[in-house]
């Protein structure tokens, strides 16, 4: 998995790009294959957002999120990638097998 991150009008110190790296590694566990995610950090007047694009084979994911703090904005980031990510795997593993759920009624 690589990590890209890059700030929109805030410099991105070496602790929030360890931070992001640390939290989004848990996103590692859900595919073997590689991807890539690339994360803006910038200001919204009050909040702080977090931004990710996840790049996986034939797919593209994006999540975004605000918070208080930068930190907070990207545990909520990270949360919500890691729903991403899980919620895609059971529909391409549903797809696969077949077990497409058919509307009755």
């Amino acid at each position: 998995m690589r990590i890209e991150t890059y700030g929109h009008e805030i410099e991105v110190t070496p602790a929030l790009r360890d931070y992001v790296e640390t939290k989004l590694k848990r996103l590692e566990r859900h595919f073997d294959q590689p991807f890539e995610v690339r994360t803006q950090l910038c200001t919204r007047k009050p909040d702080y957002v977090a931004e990710a694009t996840v790049s996986l084979a034939g797919r593209t994911l994006h999540a975004d999120a605000g918070a208080q703090t930068m930190y907070a904005a990207i545990d909520i980031l990270a949360d919500k990638l890691d729903r991403l990510l899980v919620k895609h795997k059971e529909k391409k593993t549903d797809v696969q097998r077949g077990t497409r759920m058919e509307a009755v009624g």
